[in-house]
């Protein structure tokens, strides 16, 4: 019920910290944790903001949400009582280290959602639903006024476990009669919500405190921050993923580790929420409502072992949509995260083949030693493309989240030698400038950089200070994540009176303490790095990235950095706008995209569904008409096939081979050639032994049982860069017959 909350499964992430003493024995009381959890948000934050009345609505208001996301357990009146009640008290009750406010609230959510659920319980057993009415029921209620009385809380009830039965009914993937299943979800729950003490109450509270002053500011309770101790230090076996659990009580995937598990089973996808686990051949268990810790215990497990998750895709547009990935669990490799290079031969609209570099690159990574880097290693790679004689480069960071600030800057430099590349300021103003110092360079030849919604924070430092610079293209989505902050994990017990040394007892604080800025001026917070050119993606969408989470810092400036953009390398983006639009219009690839953006909008911003049966079964026919259509049409095309050579730090002095196709939907990192070739000689066939059925919804890699890999926004890319060694040549042939005469 915690949202927001991250815990992160097999992927340990580094942050700014601050060192405890060694543990000894002591108790921590609610209330000391809470008024020193208070002080150091007014001291540290980076806003800097005194919990004032302002702050004690916000922190009531999101304190309210996080028991009840989805405005259905209270009602106005209520929220009516408790706003009159602590509105602006709230604030006073939290320095003075007074838990009191957080255990009646709890009390009455428990009472109230214990009521619900045995109103639940009587329509399971008594009433027959004939999903033959034309009610809807809105689909997303986190903005839905709550109920204004029980009569009204009561209706939606109904609406929503009707709506809950004929998600059942519906799915494909049901291995058990509706009616069990919502038995067996709701004694879950309220199972769970018994269990939920008085400490359980106030960590929510601490959480939905920290999280008033920004998204990424949170509270870890004590058995979190152990938890995330220990992932610090012990060798990472699982699935790959990083995992939050989302304002609609599901658990969602928010980060794939490349390299990883998940990641090279390649069903699993961002933005998929996790509905229920299996232990290899055993039945599921439902996590729905399930804390996120308990979840994570399911999903982990002993290398070798399998598991399977049954989840809701990222881009369904119904809820009873479902599939079963299966995943055997796995060390994570850290080799397996490393820059990864391909040489390219791409023919132009002319039949002549440019050599073009490509360098995969999932993270800023490295080590306190220097004896691992990302700049280093994205140096040695380039050392062998150049060998190769490219024409022009891409750098690929599209599931970039970030990582190392310092690699960032410093692979910085290898584009444009010297100069700043990002501003820091803290909550006192003090701005400092971190330059990129690579006097010979590596490269100075036509740079394209390829980002997405997904790419954040360190990645957008990047990108930012290329496109400041006039050095790279950006393309991609219309815009990167937009997290432009640094946060710092803070032991809470160094606080607390009686605790100090404790090892943990009080919990920790994650804390954004500074925010990035741009050399150009502007931040890279909230609205992230704006491509050059903008390409159709399902990933580019509202309720994803910075502007979508709750509390972000706003956009703001600094003065600009001294730096000089560069002169002698024009990127002649109008004319890359135009040719690629022109493309883009004709492809039909990207007409499926646009399709699916504007179907996935309609459902968004209608944020209702049909409970009437034959209704949504017409809708699920038609939506298995589109992809049934799409994949005859696929395996008509002819896709053009490149010549492409992997270069890792492996192989950079051997000579290259060919890249091949493994036959596993490993997303759009690995895939550059087309399907495998069948036993009958037909290509396109499909890979041996899926996990599940192809993933026709996922934007990366448009596949199906008859057609090759496709990722659209790679190939245009290519398109793109291909263009930008043309317009740079055709303009220095005039320039050369000038320097001949």
């Amino acid at each position: 019920m915690k949202s927001f909350r991250s815990l992160f499964v097999l992927l340990a992430t580094c942050l700014l910290w601050i060192a405890s003493p060694s543990p000894v024995c002591a108790d921590a009381n609610p209330g000391q944790i809470t008024s020193s959890i208070g002080r150091v948000l007014e001291q540290f934050h980076y806003s800097r903001h005194k919990l004032d009345n302002e702050l004690s609505r916000r922190t009531l208001l999101r304190y309210l949400e996080t028991l009840d996301y989805a405005h259905l357990v209270f009602t106005q009146q209520d929220i009516d009582a408790f706003v009159a009640k602590y509105g602006e008290a709230l604030d006073d009750d939290i320095l003075l280290g007074n838990p009191t406010p957080a255990y009646e609230i709890f009390d009455l959510y428990k009472k109230r959602a214990e009521g619900r659920v045995a109103k639940v319980k009587q329509w399971l057993a008594a009433e027959k639903f004939t999903f033959k009415s034309n009610r809807t029921f809105v689909i997303n209620r986190q903005k839905a006024p709550w109920p204004k009385d029980e009569a009204e809380a009561e209706q939606l009830w109904h609406d929503k476990i009707e709506g809950e039965y004929l998600a059942l009914k519906l799915a494909d993937k049901a291995v058990e009669p509706p009616v069990k299943v919502l038995n067996r979800r709701y004694d879950t729950f309220l199972r769970t919500l018994q269990e939920q003490t008085n400490r359980d109450a106030v960590d929510q509270f601490l959480f939905a405190l920290a999280q008033t002053y920004d998204p990424h500011s949170e509270y870890m309770s004590k058995e979190e921050f152990q938890n995330f101790q220990v992932m610090m230090k012990l060798s990472l076996v699982g699935i790959g993923a990083v995992l939050k659990k989302n304002d609609d009580g599901y658990t969602k995937i928010m980060e794939l580790v490349v390299g990883g598990p998940a990641d090279k089973e390649g069903h699993l996808k961002v933005g998929d929420r996790v509905v229920a686990v299996a232990q290899g051949d055993k039945e599921f268990v439902e996590v729905i409502d399930i804390k996120l810790d308990k979840v994570v215990s399911m999903i982990r497990g002993p290398k070798g072992t399998r598991v399977r998750l049954q989840v809701i895709p990222s881009h369904a547009t119904d809820p009873s949509a479902r599939k079963i990935v299966e995943i055997v669990r796995d060390e994570v490799k850290m080799k397996d995260q490393e820059a990864k290079a391909y040489l390219i031969e791409k023919p132009d609209a002319d039949g002549k083949a440019h050599r073009i570099g490509w360098i995969t690159l999932p993270g800023f990574y490295g080590d306190l030693d220097g004896a691992k880097s990302t700049t280093e290693d994205v140096k040695a790679l380039l050392k062998r493309l150049k060998k190769e004689g490219i024409s022009a480069l891409v750098i690929d960071i599209r599931r970039n989240g970030g990582g190392y600030l310092n690699e960032a800057t410093r692979l910085t430099g290898l584009f444009i030698k010297k100069g700043p590349v990002v501003q820091v300021k803290d909550a006192n103003g003090k701005i400092d400038v971190l330059n990129a110092d690579e006097p010979d360079g590596t490269y100075d030849g036509p740079l394209v950089v390829l980002t997405s919604t997904l790419s954040a924070s360190a990645s957008e430092i990047f990108a930012g200070a290329l496109q400041d610079y006039g050095r790279a293209v950006i393309v991609g989505d219309h815009h990167s994540f937009g997290k432009g902050t640094v946060q710092q994990l803070i032991p809470v017990d160094r606080f607390v009176q009686f605790l100090s040394g404790s090892g943990g007892e009080a919990g920790a604080l994650k804390l954004t303490i500074q925010k990035f800025y741009r050399v150009a001026g502007g931040s890279t917070q909230f609205g992230g790095v704006t491509s050059d050119v903008a390409l159709p993606s399902l990933w580019d969408r509202e309720d994803i990235g910075e502007s979508a989470l709750k509390n972000p810092l706003p956009y703001d400036e600094v003065p600009p950095a001294d730096y000089h953009k560069t002169s002698n390398q024009p990127l002649f983006l109008e004319e890359l706008r135009s040719r690629s639009a022109a493309r883009v219009a004709v492809n039909p690839e990207f007409k499926y995209i646009n399709d699916d953006i504007a179907r996935l909008k309609e459902t968004l911003d209608g944020n209702k569904i049909s409970l009437n049966e034959q209704t949504r079964r017409e809708e699920i026919a038609k939506e298995k008409a589109i992809k049934e259509k799409r994949s005859a049409e696929r395996s008509k095309r002819k896709i053009p096939e490149l010549k492409v050579y992997a270069v890792t730090l492996d192989n950079l002095n051997k000579t290259l081979e060919l890249a091949k196709n493994d036959g596993k939907k490993s997303g759009y990192i690995d895939q550059w050639v087309a399907a495998p070739v069948a036993k009958d000689g037909k290509k396109g066939a499909k890979p041996a032994e899926p996990a599940d059925d192809p993933d026709e919804d996922d934007p990366e890699a448009l596949d199906s049982a008859n057609a090759p890999v496709i990722d659209p926004i790679r190939a245009e890319a290519l398109n793109i860069t291909n263009d930008l060694i043309n317009l740079r040549h055709l303009q220095n042939v005039p320039n050369m017959a000038k320097a001949r005469e």
